[in-house]
């Protein structure tokens, strides 16, 4: 029997074909590039190995089991760094403490975007996979506690103030 309280990182969506597509022309504003990897293959640019997905510049890398929550995660990097990074961008964002709640932030409204996902099954597969927040879930921390994040991501024009996309890379350093 599974325990509901530990996540289940086998119960979240992953890039299908379908999926790859849909990030494709998602992210194709951004100026990021999906690259798929065989199923066999090890994922370059995966910072955290594995199934994860890679990054490097403006290339992301998917395999047909990279879970649609990392790719997301990994773009929303791309997205919120500033341009000096992402000119060096190499497998490790390097970001802090307020850039990761944007990219969390940010994953969670870019999933609005993407039929059959949408941000409540982006939050639950967050949950599931292990992402961990204060308030003890993606959905409580998105609508309680996530106003710097939101803050943040408008400050660098990455989302407007009715917290949609701006569908524009960070350009400002500070």
């Amino acid at each position: 029997m599974h325990d509901v309280s530990k996540p289940d990182p086998t119960n979240v969506l992953n890039c299908t074909p379908k999926r790859q597509q849909q990030l494709a022309e998602l992210l194709k504003p951004y100026g990021i590039i999906i690259e798929y990897v065989a199923d066999s293959d090890t994922i370059p640019g995966s910072f955290f190995g594995e199934r994860e997905a890679g990054i490097i510049g403006n290339i992301l890398y998917l395999r047909h089991d990279t879970p649609v929550h990392s790719a997301l995660h990994e773009s929303g990097h791309y997205i919120c760094m500033d341009p000096l990074r992402r000119a060096k961008l190499d497998t490790d964002a390097e970001g802090d403490y307020d850039e990761e709640n944007g990219v969390c932030y940010l994953q969670i409204l870019l999933a609005d975007h993407l039929d059959g996902i949408g941000k409540d099954r982006m939050m639950t597969d967050m949950d599931s996979w292990g992402y961990t927040f204060r308030l003890g879930s993606a959905k409580t921390w998105f609508e309680q506690d996530a106003e710097d994040a939101k803050q943040w991501l408008i400050k660098y024009g990455v989302i407007d103030e009715q917290q949609q996309p701006t569908w524009q890379v960070r350009r400002k350093l500070t």
